[in-house]
């Protein structure tokens, strides 16, 4: 059943009781209660698909009713949300799951809301029912044929579209296609009023602007000169290339020669009918931008502390503020702690060492002792010196986000997070209780 479409004015806390979003939320959990769509971005490889599906979770544990729009996810992580994969349908997350998780450590089966209120999501006969979890893999072909559904002129024109070959290569490999279709289906969602919360894990980007402009370079590349020429060619109709003139002609048959001249046709087919589209495409793009610009939107900008990501993030983070789009904060990944030694002595080292049990069991000779504690120092000493170089890079980010900015910090864990308990360890860092 569908919900009716809830106003920014009627979103909930948590609670069920009306609040207004801060211009800036104190806390990760702070924003997962207040706000109504949390974007997550960042290049690849910086764990932003497990921190989109962590904060999810931490939502609908909290009682929010949460849709977690991924796009690319490893099947490990649908796994560990108890489904067997993902597609473009909406899945619901077991009960069961939202259950586990709220009884794994990190947070309590009563727990205060963000703004600690008090006990909330108890087993008590008076107390609210959890939030829900739902989650979907965006299929970037199939977001892009609503899109053309949506705006063709006719059933008819969208069937030629549909079918047209052309059409089927450029909905899959188009530059900036998967982020404006990531964006197109947000919209969607976020008109549809079901979802408390929208959490996007946005497409993997080599490049950090490639996101915010996917609409204008899709727009571009539709709309260039020279796919003007090809429909100026076609003259406007489907039956032909009335225009062609003797130049025309003469680049016509030239690339007919190379390509063939059904592709020619299909090509100026698809121009023809694509134009009628493009307005629509144009104007969704600007709902886009209108909306990511909502006080009810947050973005989580997601990074590792390696010099190359957090070039990426300072460099999105300007272009977020350029665009005055709402920054939430940094949830930081991958991040090396220091443990300064009690002692640098190597000899007291290598005591201790023969001191312990285990190793003593062990029978070393002095020679082996000498060169295990050898190496120990100086494994902890790269240690030191990769935490060092991470915190010097993470003061960067906390200088451009500013006093106010969230700075999660998430250590280096080692292992896949493959399990529910894992999703909601990794909450214990990106939500910590004060």
């Amino acid at each position: 059943m569908r919900r009716p479409k809830i106003s920014l004015r009627d979103t909930f806390c948590g609670v069920r009781r009306p609040c207004y979003p801060p211009a800036v939320p104190a806390s990760f959990e702070a924003a997962i209660m207040t706000r109504g769509i949390l974007v997550c971005v960042g290049s690849g490889g910086v764990g932003k698909t497990t921190t989109a599906a962590s904060l999810a979770l931490a939502a609908a544990r909290r009682g929010r009713r949460t849709l977690v729009l991924t796009i690319d996810p490893a099947k490990r992580l649908a796994n560990s949300l108890g489904l067997e994969g993902l597609g473009h349908d909406i899945q619901q997350v077991s009960p069961d799951i939202i259950e586990r998780a709220s009884a794994a450590p990190g947070i309590s089966a009563q727990t205060g809301n963000a703004s600690g209120r008090g006990p909330m999501r108890s087993g008590a006969a008076n107390a609210e029912p959890r939030g829900e979890l739902f989650a979907m893999m965006l299929d970037q072909k199939r977001a892009f044929d609503e899109v053309v559904s949506r705006y063709a002129k006719d059933a008819a024109a969208v069937q030629r579209v549909l079918n047209n070959p052309v059409y089927g290569q450029v909905s899959r490999t188009l530059a900036g296609a998967q982020e404006y279709a990531a964006m197109a289906k947000l919209h969607d969602f976020d008109r549809s009023g079901e979802w408390d919360l929208i959490v996007v894990d946005t497409p993997p980007t080599a490049h950090a602007l490639d996101f915010l402009d996917a609409p204008r370079k899709l727009s571009e590349a539709i709309d260039s000169p020279a796919i003007e020429w090809f429909r100026k060619m076609q003259g406007g109709s489907r039956s032909g290339w009335s225009l062609v003139g003797k130049t025309g002609s003469f680049v016509l048959g030239r690339l007919a020669k190379f390509v063939g001249s059904q592709f020619l046709d299909d090509l100026g087919v698809f121009f023809t009918e694509f134009n009628d589209i493009l307005g629509g495409f144009k104007e969704r793009a600007e709902e886009v931008f209108t909306l990511l610009r909502q006080p009810k939107v947050g973005f989580v900008l997601v990074a590792s502390p390696e010099p190359m990501s957090v070039r990426e993030a300072l460099y999105f983070h300007d272009r977020l503020k350029t665009a005055s789009m709402p920054f939430v904060g940094f949830a930081i990944n991958k991040v090396h702690d220091s443990a300064p030694l009690a002692t640098n002595d190597r000899s007291k080292i290598e005591a201790l060492l023969a001191a312990e049990p285990s190793v003593a069991a062990l029978g070393l000779s002095g020679t082996s002792l000498r060169m295990a504690s050898e190496a120990m120092l100086s494994a902890h000493n790269n240690i030191e010196a990769r935490a060092t170089a991470d915190h010097l890079s993470i003061a960067k980010l906390r200088t451009a986000g500013g006093p106010n900015a969230v700075m999660a910090l998430v250590p280096f864990l080692r292992g896949d997070i493959h399990d529910v308990e894992r999703l909601v360890g990794l909450e214990t860092y990106l939500l910590p209780r004060s």
